[in-house]
């Protein structure tokens, strides 16, 4: 199986999408490719290739719907109060049509559907997840979880812990951007959904026309 973390910015900002492609092995995750600044049809092609060969999981860092209405979704509200409860930043979950998260939105269903629609594509899972949230369950220090946006240290420190959650072949330059970590911690979060040998630490199972995605970390 393929495993797929993407780390999606607005529409207007490839050059933050961040695609993590790994094939498992076994009790590991082998790092095909990283990319960044990833374009919608580089992704599209990306999975394309990638179901070629078999079955693929996606993770996706970015809202996959919105609540009629506006304001939170019930799992936001849920997934906001799981990282608050395991000392993390709750803030950091944040309303899907409020103003700074509303063209990630937009690319994120725009993506989701597109990916739906395409014949070629149709071995394929798709779940909304939180990097944050799925490194810093995990991690035994979670100030590193907590300051890995910022910090190259925290980065640093990140990288050379995800070997021992089976995520291998990584590069010494995924460290130098969140972005490409939070692509890797997708894909972790994914793998733990997807096979039943993982633990996956939380997952909200209740999709609906609306919310078509499950959202795991």
């Amino acid at each position: 199986m393929k495993i797929i973390g993407i780390d999606l910015s607005g529409p207007g900002n490839h050059k933050d999408t961040a695609v993590a492609v790994f094939s498992q092995k076994g009790e590991r995750l082998l790092l095909d490719d990283l990319m960044l600044g990833a374009s919608d049809e580089d992704i599209i092609t990306t999975l394309v290739a990638a179901q070629q060969y078999e079955d693929i999981a996606v993770a996706i860092d970015a809202p996959l719907s919105y609540q009629d209405g506006g304001g939170d979704r019930p799992q936001d509200k849920q997934l906001r109060k799981l990282m608050k409860d395991n000392g993390l930043n709750g803030s950091s979950v944040m309303p899907p049509t409020l103003t700074r998260m509303a063209y990630l939105t937009l690319r994120g269903i725009s993506l989701t559907r597109r990916i739906m629609m395409t014949e070629a594509l149709n071995h394929l899972q798709v779940a909304e997840v939180h990097p944050g949230a799925a490194i810093g369950t995990r991690l035994e220090d979670k100030k590193h979880a907590l300051l890995y946006k910022k910090e190259l240290d925290s980065r640093i420190a990140i990288a050379e812990w995800f070997p021992s959650q089976g995520i291998e072949g990584l590069p010494i330059s995924v460290s130098q951007t969140s972005h490409t970590i939070d692509a890797c911690a997708a894909a972790l979060a994914a793998w733990c959904w997807i096979d039943p040998n993982k633990e996956v630490k939380w997952v909200w199972k209740k999709t609906s026309e609306e919310n078509p995605f499950a959202l795991c970390f």
